[in-house]
């Protein structure tokens, strides 16, 4: 595997490629390809769902919550597993990603990644990944995150060009690192010591992260919806461009959020946390009843924003209100 320096030369092939790329404009392309922001999401996700998994009295039977360390490994793991899984999916995509102007600066849609370095990449930060979770936590964390790369690529990124069923196979990956963070901290075994309302708060959690990336990503359909049309993706929005059934489906999603935020607060009782996860939930379907009236650019804006407030204050909420971890 080339240094990360050679592997983000320009490919020839591709005319306007550069030939050389500065160290700015590298650290630059390194954030493209990983994406971060989605990374922090996924990593905040496992630490909820730990902190609920280890909310009850089951400690004596299983063994105290995951320490630091181990978490800090486990983190580090998943996030470059979520970075191998970003990566391969720009190579997948990368001649639909040429065709978009929000994704043609992409390293590989530009041409200044090769395929073959960037699948370098992904094998070695898939590996690395997937052996420190191993370590860390344990062999069925990794395979929790084996089984989201997997369902990520194989499934969700080829369904984009072919149904726009996509999206509920793609919440399912959205949804799974709570199984991650579920394993990590001795799910199963907390579960066979009794710890029900653990684990239903769990489920709970991830029913939500499923849920929610309903109108999120509706929203992000709607806004960008010719981009998606002129690339040949089969969102809502592309195969209804009256925005009726991304609304529908973003209205029956945010309805059933509503009641699956307030099982959060089963494990712990806390009325904080019931008021705090039903406060958000609700102000969610606010926005998305919004957008489905309307279905306009501004409503659509308004709700991908209130998605990305919702989805931090449900999980900080979870984390410091519902659970806890060594």
């Amino acid at each position: 595997m080339k240094p990360v320096g050679s592997a983000l030369a320009a490919d020839a092939s591709i005319p306007g490629a550069a030939a050389s790329v500065p160290v700015g404009s590298t650290f630059r392309d390194i954030a493209m390809l990983v994406r971060p922001r989605i990374a922090v999401m996924v990593l905040v996700t496992v630490v909820a769902a730990m902190g609920l998994t280890v909310a009850g009295p089951q400690d004596d039977a299983v063994g105290p919550a995951p320490g630091r360390l181990a978490v800090a490994m486990l983190l580090a793991g998943t996030a470059l597993v979520a970075a191998s899984s970003s990566i391969a999916n720009q190579i997948l995509e990368r001649s639909t990603d040429r065709l978009m102007p929000r994704t043609a600066r992409r390293p590989l849609a530009a041409g200044r990644m090769s395929p073959a370095a960037a699948w370098g990449w992904t094998a070695a930060t898939l590996a690395v990944g997937a052996g420190m979770i191993v370590v860390a936590a344990g062999a069925w964390a990794a395979v929790a995150a084996g089984f989201t790369w997997l369902l990520y690529l194989v499934a969700y990124t080829p369904m984009k060009r072919t149904t726009p069923l996509n999206t509920a196979v793609g919440a399912i990956a959205g949804a799974m690192p709570v199984a991650i963070g579920w394993c990590a901290a001795g799910g199963p075994e907390r579960l066979a010591a009794g710890g029900f309302e653990q684990a239903l708060a769990v489920a709970a959690l991830g029913t939500i992260l499923y849920l929610w990336q309903f109108p999120h990503f509706m929203a992000i359909a709607w806004l960008y919806r010719e981009q998606y049309s002129a690339a040949g993706l089969k969102m809502l929005t592309t195969v209804d461009p009256s925005g009726l059934r991304a609304a529908g489906q973003s209205m029956a999603a945010a309805m059933a959020m509503v009641p699956a935020s307030l099982v959060l607060a089963v494990p712990t009782g806390s009325a904080r946390l019931f008021f705090a996860a039903a406060m958000l939930a609700v102000l969610y379907l606010a926005a998305t009843i919004q957008f489905a009236i309307r279905r306009d650019d501004r409503s659509a804006r308004r709700l991908l924003l209130a998605s990305l407030g919702t989805l931090l204050g449900l999980l900080s909420a979870s984390m410091l209100l519902g659970g806890r971890i060594g």
